[in-house]
């Protein structure tokens, strides 16, 4: 499992930015999928949701705004 891990790393490090857009429509499109067929269990839970949505949010904008830039 390590090899493979490591194998798609290295094969990451070699994304361009169409490649990462690709990546991202892909992502966006499947939750969109999801969302429309389970769309009433989501309902259900969509305050967890959202706090997922801030923390990974925030987490995503520490990571890219002060750790990597200094």
């Amino acid at each position: 499992m390590r090899t493979l891990i490591e194998r798609l790393l290295k094969a990451a490090r070699k994304y361009t930015v169409m490649d990462y857009a690709c990546l991202k429509i892909t992502l966006v499109s499947f939750g969109i999928i999801l969302g429309a067929y389970f769309a009433n269990f989501f309902l259900s839970h969509t305050a967890f949701l959202w706090v997922v949505f801030i923390v990974s949010y925030l987490w995503i904008g520490y990571r890219t705004l002060i750790k990597h830039l200094n």
